[in-house]
Parts: structure tokens; C-alpha cells; sequence
């Protein structure tokens, strides 16, 4: 007896219990499944971002030149004012989009340039160029060198290492595919003359200026000035030791040429971009060795040959341009252009097929 009416007075009073205590939709927590999730693709504006010009890349960490006198296209490019160097890195919206020397971008953030301190680059604006470079022939991956550059200064030495014409016929392909103005750079005119290099490209119509060590550089700095150029070269051509004349500051390594194999040591690590004191910039590149052109089409490859592209309207349909029954042959042997350009010409469209390219 004494047991049933103690249950009974124990259910009594939970039930007095859950009369006094009231529920509502606060006391039940529902958390929200994926698809409940508002989502858009409507992305910041970042209007207070400043423009900046990227000078250096290394690492993820891109040095970037704030201020005024920056190439852009909204000021002249002469104008100097406050500038400040700042270090950023790439915000996540942008995804895989690469930035080289020579973007102009947009930052947000921490823009004093202080130690320290890290900037973000929120967007890539609209590039006027794009130099690009495969690993070798057979490679079809696009490396971006520069952008925005709107002259590309080939340097050849003219003696030690000696000069390569199929490399500066490979970087003049380059240059055409992204419609930048080239301009051969020949040095160490004091070993070697130059008129046979000239007298190669002169059907090309391809400016050129002549340097020697120790001799002054007038046109070179008259061709440069003003301008954004990149400057591309093999290594031990004389590259570094020519920035360091055009901009005292630079401090760029020198190398020495191998007296075995003829060929220069990599110096120059990576890209960076030099303001040149009489207004103008250069970016100077690392040597490189090899100038693959798989990402480019055969018939970007015909354009860098002004002097023969005329005569391949008269080749049969299908004609790789290697083999018999070519018109640029017969073109040649006419004398309308030069069998060296012709043999030039081929070994390109031969290397683009995998076959080797003892530059």
C-alpha cells in the first residue's frame, strides 16, 4: 500500500513539473541542411582597392609597386609621386588565376608597406600582352613569363657564348604570337662584328642596337625609354651585367661563360621589374636554355617569317612545310628569300613535332 502511493505521488508531482515549464520553438535548435544555405556568385566590388603594378614574384608573395608613376593606362607613365613597395598575396577569389611580374592588380588591406604586414590582391586587371614559354616542344603547357610588357629586347652575345639563331628565331615566335615589338639586343661587340647576325634578320625588318663592353649604351637607353620591356637571353650573354649598367641599383649577379661547354650559369633566379632612371621599365628574366613553342600554332610560327609565309599559299593542301613538294623550296631556290631563314624555318615546325633542336 505504502509502495503504490509513493509512485503515485512521485508521478503527481512530475506532472505538476511539465505544467509549470512551457516549451516554444526557441528551446529546439535545427540546424540547417547544404541546400537551405543562401548562395551567390556576386563577389565584393573592393571599390577603396588601390592599383598596384607587381614587381617581383616569390613563393606566393608578390612585391607590388603602390603609388604614382606605375605603369597603367590611366596615368602617364612619367609621373612620379609617393610610392610605397608592398608586400601581398593572392585572396582565395581568384581561384588558380596566376599573377606574373608586369600585372597591374588590385589590393586591399594592410597597402603601408610596413614590416610585417600583408596586402591582399583582389583582382587582376585586363592584360595588353602575355609572353609565354612551354618546357620544351612536346610540352603543350603555357608558362607565363611577363604581361603587359610591349617590347621584348632578344640579347645575344655575339661571341662567348657565340650567338644562336634558331634560339632568337624561337623568342622572336614568342614575341609575334603576343604582339609585343622586338628588338635585338647584340653584345660583347667587341669580340665579334656583327653584319652577318644583321645581315640574317634584315629581311625580318627586326631592329637591332650594337653594345660592347665598357661602351655606352645611348641606344639602347633611347630604345628602352619610355617603355615597358622584358629582356630575354640564354645564360652568360652579358643580361645581368647590361641591367646593372641601365639601373646602377640593381645589383643583379654576373656570371662567368664555361669555357667547356660554352654556355653561361643561371644567375638571375627569377623575374623582376627595374625603373629605368630617364623614365621607362625593364624586367629582367632568368637565362634560359631552351624555348619551347608546343602552345603555339603552326601558324603563328609562319607569321614570325614575313620573308616565306607569301609562298606557302602556293603549297599543295596538307603541306607540313618539311617534306617534298613544298613551294617554299622553290621560292628559295628563286632567290626570293634566304635558305638560311627557310632552314630555320623547318627546324621549328620539326621540333614542334618532337624531333631534336640542337640550338
Amino acid at each position: 500500500m505504502w509502495h503504490e502511493r509513493g509512485a503515485g505521488s512521485r508521478r503527481a508531482i512530475g506532472a505538476r513539473a511539465l505544467r509549470r515549464r512551457r516549451y516554444d520553438e526557441d528551446d529546439v535548435r535545427v540546424r540547417p541542411g547544404k541546400g537551405s544555405r543562401p548562395r551567390t556568385r556576386i563577389r565584393p566590388a573592393h571599390s577603396e582597392a588601390v592599383e598596384g603594378f607587381v614587381v617581383a614574384v616569390d613563393r606566393g608573395r608578390y612585391t607590388c609597386l603602390v603609388g604614382e608613376g606605375v605603369p597603367r593606362s590611366t596615368t602617364p607613365k612619367k609621373r612620379r609621386g609617393e610610392r610605397t613597395l608592398v608586400v601581398a598575396m593572392k585572396a582565395r577569389e581568384l581561384g588558380r588565376k596566376g599573377i606574373v611580374v608586369g600585372d597591374r592588380v588590385a589590393l586591399v588591406g594592410d597597402v603601408t608597406g610596413q614590416p610585417d604586414t600583408l596586402a591582399r590582391i583582389v583582382r587582376v586587371e585586363e592584360r595588353t600582352s602575355m609572353l609565354r614559354r612551354s618546357a620544351d616542344d612536346v610540352d603543350d603547357i603555357e608558362r607565363p613569363i611577363v604581361a603587359n610588357a610591349d617590347q621584348l629586347v632578344i640579347v645575344t652575345a655575339l661571341a662567348d657564348p657565340p650567338p644562336r639563331p634558331r634560339m632568337i628565331d624561337r623568342m622572336l615566335v614568342a614575341a609575334y604570337d603576343a604582339d609585343i615589338e622586338p628588338l635585338l639586343c647584340l653584345t660583347k661587340a667587341d669580340l665579334a662584328p656583327a653584319d652577318d647576325l644583321v645581315a640574317l634578320y634584315e629581311p625580318l625588318g627586326v631592329p637591332y642596337v650594337v653594345v660592347r663592353k665598357g661602351g655606352p649604351l645611348d641606344d639602347l637607353g633611347e630604345a628602352l625609354a619610355d617603355r615597358v620591356s622584358v629582356l630575354v637571353g640564354h645564360s652568360g650573354v652579358g643580361k645581368s651585367t647590361m641591367v646593372n649598367a641601365l639601373v646602377p641599383h640593381a645589383r643583379r649577379a654576373v656570371s662567368h661563360v664555361n669555357a667547356v661547354t660554352g654556355r653561361g650559369r643561371h644567375t638571375s633566379t627569377s623575374a623582376v621589374a627595374l625603373e629605368l632612371p630617364e623614365g621607362g621599365w625593364i624586367i629582367d628574366t632568368p637565362g634560359v636554355r631552351s624555348f619551347g613553342l608546343a602552345h603555339i600554332s603552326v601558324e603563328t610560327v609562319l607569321a614570325a617569317f614575313p620573308d616565306l609565309v607569301d609562298a606557302t599559299a602556293d603549297c599543295p593542301k596538307g603541306c607540313t612545310h618539311l617534306g617534298d613538294d613544298c613551294a617554299l623550296d622553290r621560292y628559295v631556290a628563286e632567290g626570293h628569300a634566304d635558305p638560311a631563314r627557310l632552314e630555320s624555318l623547318r627546324r621549328l615546325l620539326a621540333s614542334r613535332e618532337g624531333a631534336a633542336d640542337d640550338d
